[in-house]
C-alpha cells in the first residue's frame, strides 16, 4: 500500500502553518500552534485517530485565537484530503459515541467530497481558560470544508465545557479512525458514482 500522508503550509498576512500527516501512524501528535487548550485537543485528535499529526503554526494571537485555529482547520482538512488520494478502498464512514465524565458527543463521519458540518452542540459557558469555545466550531467546519468530510457533532449532555469540548474532540478522532481505514474487501471506490 502506498504510504498515506502529506504536508501543506499555508502563510498569509496573519499566519504560518505547516501541517503533515500520516494517516496508518501511531497517533502521534506534535503540536505547536500558540494556543494551548487547542493544541492539547490536537494531540487527543492525533492520539485517538492513529494519525501522527505535526501543527507547527505562529498566528496573530495578539489580537485572538481565531485565525490561527482556523487556518490549522484549512491546513489540516487539505491535508487530509490530499494524503487519501484517490480514495481507493476507504471505509469512508465513521461513528463514534465518546463519553468524558458528565458529557457525550456523538460524532459521524462520511469522506464525500462535500463539505459539510453539523454541529448540535450548547456550551454552558464562553471559555475553558482562554480557549474561546466557539473556535472549536470554527475549526471543524474549517477542516470539513477542505478535506471534503461531512461530519455530524452531537453532544445531548454535558455540563463541563472542557469535557464537552474534550469529547468532541475524541469522537472526531475515533470516527476519523475509522472512517480512513483501508479495507481488504472493499475494491476501488466506495460510491455508487465511482469517485468521490
Amino acid at each position: 500500500m502506498t504510504m498515506r500522508a502529506s504536508e501543506i503550509k499555508r502563510e498569509t498576512k496573519e499566519t504560518m502553518v505547516d501541517v503533515s500527516i500520516h494517516l496508518d501512524g501511531e497517533g502521534v501528535g506534535k503540536i505547536d500552534t500558540g494556543v494551548g487548550f487547542f493544541d492539547h485537543m490536537l494531540d487527543l485528535l492525533a492520539k485517538h485517530s492513529l494519525i501522527d499529526i505535526a501543527v507547527a503554526a505562529k498566528g496573530d494571537t495578539h489580537i485572538d485565537d481565531h485565525h490561527t485555529v482556523e487556518d490549522v482547520g484549512i491546513c489540516l482538512g487539505k491535508a487530509i484530503d490530499k494524503a487519501l488520494g484517490d480514495k481507493h478502498g476507504i471505509n469512508r464512514f465513521g461513528h463514534s459515541a465518546a463519553p468524558m465524565d458528565e458529557a457525550l458527543a456523538d460524532v459521524a463521519v462520511d469522506i464525500s467530497g462535500r463539505g459539510f458540518l453539523v454541529f448540535n452542540v450548547s456550551f454552558p459557558s464562553d471559555s475553558v481558560g482562554a480557549y474561546d469555545v466557539q473556535l472549536t466550531e470554527e475549526f471543524l467546519r474549517a477542516f470539513c470544508t477542505n478535506a471534503g468530510i461531512t461530519l455530524h457533532v452531537n453532544v445531548p449532555y454535558g455540563t463541563n465545557v472542557h469535557h464537552i469540548t474534550e469529547a468532541i474532540f475524541k469522537g472526531v478522532a475515533r470516527a476519523l479512525y475509522h472512517a480512513v481505514l483501508v479495507v481488504s474487501r472493499k475494491i476501488g471506490v466506495p460510491s455508487t458514482k465511482g469517485v468521490i
